[in-house]
This record gives C-alpha cells, sequence and structure tokens, in this order.
C-alpha cells in the first residue's frame, strides 16, 4: 500500500498550492485512493476518496474543499451531487462522461486505469467531467491520451516500470506529459511526488 506525499502547484507560474498526503492500494474488486489536502501553511483544506471497479469504474467518489462536498458514481455516465458550504442547498448532475477528472494525481491513475492503453494502440478520446477547485465546480472536458513510452528501471528490489503519457485537450489543442508507476503519479503539470515510503503496487 503506497504512502506518500505530493506537492500540488500552479502549472503556469509554479505557485504552491497544496500538499497531498496520500495512501492507495489495489484490492479484490478494485482500487482506492484516500488522501488529505494541507495548504502551504499546514492548515486542512481538503480531502479525496475514491474507489474504483475492476474495469477502471469510479464506483464511489467524495470530494471535500472549501467546506464543499461532492459525492459521485458512474451511474447512466456519471452522476453526482454537490453540496454547498451550509448544507442546505445540494444540487445533482449527471453528464454521458466516463469518468471524473480534478487537480488530485488520483484522477490521472483513475483514467490510465479505464482506458488500459497499451505503447502500439492509438490515441484515445475521453470524455471527463472536471470539478475544478477551490469551489468543487463540475465542467465536461474533452481529452486525448495516448502511451508514448514505457520503460523499466532498475532499482533495489524489482525493475520499476514507468508510463509516459501523452495527454491532449481537445478543446485548447494544449498538450503535455504525465510520468506514471504503477499507481504512483511520478510528474504531471502542477504534480510532483515528494515522498514515497514503499514501492508502487503493479495492476494485474
Amino acid at each position: 500500500m503506497p504512502r506518500g506525499r505530493y506537492s500540488l502547484h500552479d502549472p503556469h507560474d509554479h505557485t504552491p498550492l497544496a500538499e497531498e498526503h496520500f495512501h492507495c492500494a489495489p484490492g479484490p474488486s478494485g482500487w482506492r485512493y484516500v488522501s488529505q489536502l494541507t495548504d502551504p501553511s499546514g492548515g486542512h483544506i481538503g480531502s479525496v476518496d475514491l474507489a474504483l471497479d475492476g474495469l477502471g469504474r469510479p464506483i464511489r467518489l467524495e470530494l471535500h474543499a472549501a467546506h464543499w462536498q461532492v459525492r459521485g458514481a458512474a451511474l447512466d455516465g456519471v452522476t453526482w451531487v454537490r453540496t454547498d458550504p451550509t448544507g442546505a442547498h445540494a444540487t445533482e448532475g449527471n453528464v454521458r462522461a466516463h469518468a471524473f477528472t480534478g487537480t488530485s494525481p488520483a484522477f490521472l491513475i483513475a483514467t490510465t486505469r479505464l482506458l488500459r492503453l497499451t505503447p502500439s494502440a492509438a490515441a484515445t478520446c475521453v470524455r471527463l467531467v472536471a470539478f475544478t477547485d477551490p469551489v468543487l465546480a463540475p465542467r465536461t472536458v474533452d481529452q486525448s491520451w495516448a502511451l508514448v513510452n514505457r520503460e523499466a528501471h532498475a532499482t533495489d528490489n524489482a525493475p520499476l516500470t514507468v508510463d509516459e503519457y501523452q495527454v491532449t485537450a481537445l478543446d485548447t489543442g494544449e498538450r503535455h506529459a504525465v510520468h506514471i508507476a504503477g499507481d504512483v503519479v511520478l510528474a504531471a503539470p502542477g504534480i510532483e511526488l515528494e515522498d514515497l515510503d514503499s514501492p508502487p503496487s503493479t495492476f494485474a
């Protein structure tokens, strides 16, 4: 069960935004990721709890940020309920999309589990519902994912396989690289892996 810490920053000007303390693990029915977020001064600002089924579909999502809350799952596409800070109002949403996304590295792992790309495969398009900070506002985004490289790196234990994905935003054409080993993001725009106390989990 990998445990560690990501630092999150603005991908454009590198302003520090948060630290995400996480643990994650595959299980008999899929994969689960749980994290707590703190601001640069150490104050608690949110949390992520994401569970996937064996096919990479989100069977449970719970996000907290700035007293806003989102609960969601794959149902007729993806369905969610967003609750305001007072708890007095809740709005439900549904989009014919494949999964969720957001600023947490968990969503990058989840997308790769859903797509299961191989280095020889063509790029695959995916529609996602993104929850944007700090109020978890939903926004539908279309992306193209391609696995462009897979390399094995020697370690003190077993070889570590690192996948490099090219992700393209279909509305702007902007491209960026995402490097993933097992169920840990090694590097991506706005994300740096700072600490990891055990090797990434491998998926069958």
